[in-house]
């Protein structure tokens, strides 16, 4: 059986980590071997990155360019060893985040030369393309609404929740523009539904790719 890769994108708070578990649930009820994973992180390496890219914080700064090459790094590890095996054995992989995310984030929100970013991001993944790109689109506003009322994630210092609404608004611009361009393959969902209507579209869209 042919295996699958599904990513998910968007900004703070639009609800990605809901929406996957819904969905590896069903993809599972189908008889088919589902994983869940996140970037960065995602393997043993790519997570030690993930904690330096996300929550540093003491005097010397995590510089943009320095962001970019821990986030491609972890990638790298990511891609390799879990994703492209995943797929190869007829899998289907859903990740939560690739890399669109470095294009809106350090690309778009950053100001990074975006040609720069788009070339790391084809080096390090190749030929891992996902298939399906799930885009949960929320305003900022509304992202903040939901990361501060966030449990699991309360009083921990995440550099990019941390960002203004400026940057969030560059974020969620850069995902829409992406859209824009691939239509094809980055499908956008509204966010602001009940975690229920969200799912059954998602459904809909990924019938047609497993």
């Amino acid at each position: 059986m042919k295996g699958c890769f599904i990513t998910f994108e968007g900004p703070e708070g639009a609800g990605k980590s809901t929406q996957m578990r819904l969905l590896k649930n069903y993809i599972s009820g189908l008889g088919r071997e589902c994983l869940t994973t996140r970037e960065p992180g995602g393997t043993p390496i790519a997570e030690q990155l993930r904690e330096v890219i996300k929550h540093h914080d003491s005097k010397e700064p995590l510089f943009d360019a320095s962001e970019l090459l821990l986030i491609e790094a972890a990638r790298a590890q990511h891609v390799r060893y879990l994703i492209k095996p995943a797929v190869k054995r007829g899998a289907v992989v859903i990740c939560d985040r690739f890399y669109d995310s470095s294009t809106a984030y350090q690309g778009c929100a950053r100001g990074m030369d975006l040609q720069k970013v788009k070339l790391l991001n084809d080096f390090v993944a190749g030929d891992c393309k996902p298939d399906l790109t799930i885009l949960l689109d929320l305003s900022p506003e509304d992202g903040f609404k939901r990361t501060v009322s966030r449990e699991e994630t309360r009083n921990i210092h995440d550099r990019f929740e941390l960002e203004n609404l400026d940057f969030h608004l560059a974020v969620r611009n850069g995902f829409l523009a992406i859209a824009r361009h691939e239509p094809e393959r980055v499908k956008i969902v509204d966010a602001t539904g009940t975690p229920e209507e969200i799912h059954r579209q998602i459904v809909e869209l990924v019938k047609h790719v497993i």
